[in-house]
């Protein structure tokens, strides 16, 4: 492997790095208490990658076991236990773990602990998810085929 082609053609660099301090609010409030703060979008990383930091509610589950087939998803824990399926089995994961899930990987996260948890996903190449987090809780009440559209747009396979 080598590095890819450079992007910045420029001759001394530029200021344009983006500063976001731990206290900033969550952009989005999550039901029972999440959040999720979206860290790098896609556009602000031209589809490089989208970083959100996800903060679970006690007992908040989570996806069933589902694929990308564009985008690769790897989970960094912060804190508390997150439950992970790999694929193969379900694994309890804490402060310092990571799973990473490439293109086509069957995987699912829950927090199933009496406690909150607080984790790290990162989506490479990026994909517009912040419409995936807005929208997903809502979608349960959507007709068949436009549930399936959104999943469809945003990327989501479900095996369940």
């Amino acid at each position: 492997m080598s590095y890819p082609e450079a992007t910045y053609r420029d001759g001394g660099g530029e200021i344009s790095a983006r500063y976001r301090p731990a206290e900033t609010a969550p952009n989005l409030l999550t039901r029972g208490g999440g959040s999720t703060h979206y860290l790098a979008t896609t556009e602000q990383t031209h589809g490089e990658f989208g970083l959100y930091r996800i903060d679970m509610a006690p007992r908040a589950g989570g996806p069933a076991t589902h694929f990308h087939r564009t985008i690769s998803e790897s989970f960094f824990i912060l804190g508390g236990t997150v439950r992970i399926f790999n694929g193969e089995l379900w694994v309890d994961a804490t402060e310092g773990d990571f799973l990473q899930v490439p293109q086509g990987g069957l995987h699912a996260f829950r927090n199933d602990a009496d406690a909150p948890a607080s984790m790290l996903l990162l989506f490479t190449p990026g994909a517009p998810r912040e419409e995936y987090f807005e929208k997903v809780a809502q979608v349960a009440d959507w007709p068949e085929e436009e549930r399936a559209e959104f999943f469809l747009r945003h990327d989501t396979y479900w095996t369940d």
